[in-house]
């Protein structure tokens, strides 16, 4: 008998501007995911003023889902999954935004998406806001540093809760919503708030206004999602990457302690319904002063969440670096490396424990159900001359990741309800736009320049992951 609940999720998870494609297709407006350039492993990719000549933009293509979904939905359920996470393209229902009704071409595709998965006996987990928000918002009200945002994104929730009320049972707000605690760089701000900043602006007090604004329009969210479609289940969906002290030494532990406030009182407040009393003092030391209104307070105290969605690939370890009694968390310097954990080819450490650790400090704090909601391997896979994909890498990665997961509810007794590893069909990298990243159990033949076939193939770990469904986590 196996350990996880019989009607458990085993599915696999993909964004829309990474597999769709069809980038001005029925009527679809520009993304901001639409003027990213290709980058590498220590190559950042480009935020271009608009859509340039001259540049690579590999979600405009990607691996054109927008077009073969019929077949690919096939594969799916070829693999045993029983449910599908996805997002719905915010530029393809209101393809600049700010728009009064609904572009009903884009409707219409997730129509016949959901529908092709339904009959395939596949659940829908989507989430509402995955990195890739209508571009005009950004060039005309400053992202989410506008509080004319959350009317905005409410509409758009509004339009998908009604549309597929009774068709998708599933949903979640903001994709990662904590990676932007890391404001110091562009790439997070801008792919979770479409924030630009100007030379001289305190980078840190627009990301908490954003992180605000976007908060308050998530528990709207959650309010209204219950009241068009009880039977629903709307969860948030946070970036959990651990952050461990690097030794026992007190330092290293308060270093840790900090490092964890800043980058998860996200969660705080979606479960919670409040700001924690460790970040308005953080705010009124650093005399951020937000536009927070008694309202907002409100809302956030009435839209909590019914679970958490979370990643998690790998774990962090700090260093106190001595700088006490304050410990602020400096993510561009602070985080050092564990010797008691391999790493990818791209520096991500492998830590599969850490994912248990992971489910308990959830469980501990919020007594939620959990919902893991990607993990994966990114990794160059090799095709022979007889056109097969071998991965045992990625096998491997996999199986600790799942025992680990298993152990947490037989052992902890963690309430999971699902897991949906990312990317499970390659498509393009969110932090690199490359091709050759690949998470994928069902191979694309397609280059970093999307060049090739497009033809989709199984990989070893397609069979493995099938038997892993069918024995609902009991075979590994």
């Amino acid at each position: 008998m196996s350990v996880l609940r019989e009607d458990f999720l085993w599915g696999g998870a993909v964004a829309a501007h990474q597999l769709e494609g069809g980038w001005q297709a029925g009527g679809k407006g520009v993304s901001v995911a639409d003027i990213m350039t290709k980058g590498a492993h220590n190559e950042p990719r480009q935020i271009t003023p608009g859509v340039q000549p001259g540049y690579h933009y590999p979600n405009h293509e990607a691996i054109d889902f927008y077009h073969r979904y019929p077949e690919d939905v096939a594969l799916f359920a070829e693999l045993g999954i029983n449910c599908f996470r996805t997002s719905i393209a915010w530029s393809r229902i209101f393809p600049k935004g700010d728009e009064l009704e609904p572009n009903e071409e884009g409707l219409k595709f997730y129509d016949d998406l959901f529908a092709a998965c339904q009959a395939k006996g596949i659940e829908l987990v989507i989430t509402l806001s995955h990195f890739e928000m209508p571009y005009h918002l950004v060039t005309e009200y400053g992202g989410w540093r506008n509080r004319k945002m959350i009317d905005f994104f409410l509409r758009f929730a509004r339009v998908c809760f009604n549309r597929y009320k009774g068709v998708v049972k599933y949903w979640m707000t903001f994709n990662e919503i904590n990676n932007q605690a890391n404001y110091q760089e562009d790439f997070a701000p801008f792919t979770n708030s479409g924030l630009k900043f100007e030379p001289g602006e305190d980078r840190e007090a627009i990301m908490y206004q954003a992180a605000h604004y976007e908060l308050v329009a998530s528990a709207k969210a959650v309010t209204l999602c219950h009241q068009v479609d009880p039977d629903a289940k709307i969860g948030c969906m946070i970036a959990m990457v651990p952050i461990y002290p690097y030794s026992c030494n007190p330092e290293d532990m308060m270093g840790a302690t900090v490092a964890m406030h800043r980058r998860y009182w996200f969660a705080d407040v979606h479960c919670k319904g409040h700001y924690p009393n460790y970040m308005n003092t953080y705010f009124a030391r650093k005399e951020i002063k937000l536009d927070i209104t008694q309202e907002d307070l409100m809302d956030l105290r009435e839209g909590t969440v019914d679970y958490i969605g979370f990643s998690y690939y790998m774990s962090f370890a700090i260093k106190g670096q001595d700088n006490g009694p304050l410990y602020d968390y400096d993510e561009a310097h602070d985080l050092v490396k564990n010797p008691y954990v391999k790493a990818s080819d791209w520096g991500w450490q492998i830590d599969p424990t850490g994912l248990r650790y992971a489910l308990n400090w959830f469980a501990d704090r919020y007594e939620l159900p959990l919902f893991i909601v990607e993990n994966g391997f990114g990794a160059v896979d090799e095709v022979t001359a007889e056109g097969a994909i071998h991965d045992p890498y990625r096998i491997e990665y996999l199986k600790a990741h799942v025992q680990a997961m298993k152990d947490a509810v037989a052992y902890d007794g963690v309430d999971l309800m699902g897991y949906t590893p990312w990317g499970f069909i390659d498509l393009v990298s969110a932090g690199t736009g490359e091709m050759k990243k690949r998470y994928g159990m069902i191979y694309v033949d397609l280059d970093d320049y999307l060049q090739g076939s497009g033809n989709r193939s199984k990989k070893d770990s397609f069979y493995w992951y099938q038997k892993v469904i069918e024995t609902n986590g009991e075979s590994l």
